[in-house]
C-alpha cells in the first residue's frame, strides 16, 4: 500500500521510480532536464525520483506515495498544483487554440497587467525561460551602452555569458568567459573593484537568502548611474513573491531592466523582460529577440489568471505569513535542542535550512534530514518554497515532522554518526551558491 502522510510511516516503496530511472540512464544525458530536480539532489535509495500527480501543496510519486511538497517544482507554483482558476483558463484557451499564425490578444492583455503590477515596466516582452530573458537583457544592455563587460551576482541560467564563470563552463570560449566578472552581494567594494568604463551592465538577484544591508541596492544603483551602466534585476525568485511588484516594490528601488519567470504562470512556461522604454525600444529593430513560442496562448492565459489571483488575494502577504511560521518554528525547535549549527534563513516566502560545517559535513546533515523528512511524507530539498495552497494544516504538519526529525539529526551529530545513519547515497553539491558570488574578481579601480 502506498504511503500517506503519517509520522509513523515506513520508508516509501520506490520500485516504479527506480524502474523509470533505469530506462532513462544512457538515454537522457544527466537523466534530468532540471538539475535541481534530478536524483543527485535527493538521497538515492530512499527518495522517489518521479512524480506523476499534484494537487494543491501535495504530490504523488510513480509508486503512489503521497508527500507534502515544500519544493513546489523549484519555484514556478506560486498558487499550487492544479489550481482551479488557472487550469480553467488553460482549458478555455485550449478550446480556442494554442499557437497561432498571427499575434494573440492575450499578448496585449498580459503585458498591460504586468505593466500595472511591476514598477518601471514601461515595456514588456515575453519568452519561455528565465535564461531567455536574462540573456536578452544582457544583449540589450550592450546595445544600449555600446560596452561589453558584464558584472553578475547570483544564478542567471545556462547561457554562455553566465555559465562561463562557473565550474560547468566547458564549451564556452575563453573570450566569452573573459567578458563576465562577479562581485559579492552586500559588498560595494567588490563592485568598485570590477566596474569600469567598459561595463555594460550589472545583473543580480536583488535578494537570495540574505537581505540587502547598508542601503546596498540603492548604492549599487547610484554606482551604475555614475558609470553609465545598466542595472538589471533577475527576479526569477523575488518576482511576485516579495510583493506584487517584486523586489522593486519591496525595496523601493527601480532597476533599468528586470526579468521574471517562476511565479508568473503557476507552472506554465513563460518569462518576461520588462523595463525602461528608452532601452526596451531597441527591441523594435536594433536588437533581435524573437521566438516562435513567445506568444503561445496557453501560458499567457495561465499568467493572466495567476497574476490576477496574486494581485486580488495578496499572495505575497500570505506567503510571508506562512513562511514566517515555518522559519520561526524550525529555529525554535533547533534552539530548544541546542542545535546551534542549523538555522532557517531568508525572506519568509522562500527560506533555506543551513548547516554549519563545524558540527559535521553539511551535505551529510542535509541528506539525513531529507531522508527522515521523506519517510514522514514531506518532500524536502533544504528549502521552503511556499505557495498559496500551503494551508495552516500543512504548516502544522511540517513543524510536527521537524519536531520528530531534528532530534534524530542532533543525536547523529553528537555521536559523529551522520553518514552512518544514511540509508542511501548522500545528495550532491551543485555549482549554484547562496552567497559569496565573488568567484572571479577583477581588481580595477574607477
Amino acid at each position: 500500500m502506498p504511503n500517506k502522510l503519517d509520522l509513523s510511516q515506513p520508508f516509501p516503496e520506490i520500485t516504479k521510480s527506480d524502474e523509470l530511472y533505469g530506462r532513462a540512464v544512457g538515454l537522457i544525458p544527466g537523466v534530468t532536464q532540471t538539475l535541481a530536480k534530478g536524483p543527485g539532489q535527493y538521497v538515492r535509495g530512499v527518495a522517489p525520483k518521479y512524480l506523476v500527480k499534484g494537487k494543491g501543496s501535495h504530490v504523488w510519486d510513480a509508486d503512489g506515495n503521497e508527500f507534502l511538497d515544500l519544493t513546489m517544482a523549484v519555484g514556478p507554483l506560486s498558487l499550487g498544483y492544479c489550481y482551479e482558476k488557472v487550469d480553467n483558463a488553460i482549458r478555455a484557451q485550449l478550446e480556442e487554440g494554442i499557437t497561432f499564425s498571427m499575434m494573440h490578444p492575450l499578448e496585449v492583455e498580459v503585458a498591460e497587467l504586468i505593466s500595472q503590477m511591476i514598477p518601471n515596466a514601461e515595456c514588456v516582452r515575453f519568452s519561455k525561460t528565465g535564461a531567455d530573458v536574462t540573456s536578452a537583457a544582457i544583449r540589450l544592455a550592450r546595445a544600449y551602452t555600446g560596452k561589453n563587460k558584464i558584472l553578475c551576482c547570483g544564478y542567471h541560467g545556462w547561457h554562455d555569458w553566465y555559465i562561463g564563470i562557473t565550474d560547468r563552463n566547458n564549451g564556452v570560449p575563453q573570450c566569452v568567459q573573459d567578458m563576465t566578472h562577479t562581485f559579492t552581494y552586500n559588498d560595494m567594494s567588490s563592485v568598485f573593484d570590477s566596474i569600469d568604463d567598459d561595463t555594460a551592465c550589472v545583473i543580480l538577484e536583488p535578494m537570495v537568502f540574505e537581505e540587502p544591508r547598508n542601503n546596498f541596492l540603492h548604492e549599487l544603483s547610484c554606482a551604475c548611474s555614475a558609470t553609465g551602466t545598466v542595472l538589471i534585476f533577475d527576479e526569477m525568485w523575488t518576482g511576485f513573491r516579495l510583493a506584487n511588484g517584486g523586489a522593486q516594490e519591496y525595496f523601493s528601488i527601480l532597476a533599468d531592466l528586470s526579468c521574471y519567470s517562476k511565479a508568473l504562470a503557476n507552472g506554465m512556461p513563460l518569462s518576461v523582460l520588462a523595463g525602461k522604454r528608452e532601452i526596451m525600444e531597441l527591441l523594435e529593430k536594433d536588437v533581435f529577440f524573437f521566438t516562435t513560442f513567445g506568444g503561445e496562448a496557453l501560458s499567457l492565459a495561465a499568467a493572466c489568471a495567476t497574476l490576477t489571483e496574486i494581485r486580488d488575494r495578496n499572495v505575497p502577504a500570505y506567503l510571508t505569513r506562512q513562511g514566517e511560521r515555518l522559519r520561526a518554528g524550525y529555529n525554535e525547535r533547533a534552539e530548544a535542542l541546542g542545535m546551534d549549527y542549523t538555522r532557517c534563513k531568508g525572506h519568509p516566502s522562500r527560506t533555506i535550512i543551513t548547516f554549519d560545517a563545524a558540527a559535521a559535513d553539511p551535505l551529510a546533515m542535509k541528506s539525513l534530514m531529507q531522508q527522515e523528512m521523506i519517510k514522514r511524507g514531506v518532500l524536502w530539498s533544504g528549502f521552503h518554497n511556499l505557495c498559496l495552497s500551503h494551508s495552516d494544516q500543512d504548516i502544522n504538519y511540517a513543524l510536527d515532522v521537524y519536531e520528530a526529525v531534528l532530534p534524530i539529526v542532533h543525536q547523529a551529530v553528537r555521536e559523529q554518526r551522520v553518514k552512518e545513519c544514511l540509508r542511501g547515497v548522500a545528495v550532491e553539491p551543485v555549482f549554484r551558491k547562496t552567497g559569496n558570488f565573488d568567484m572571479k574578481p577583477v581588481r580595477r579601480r574607477l
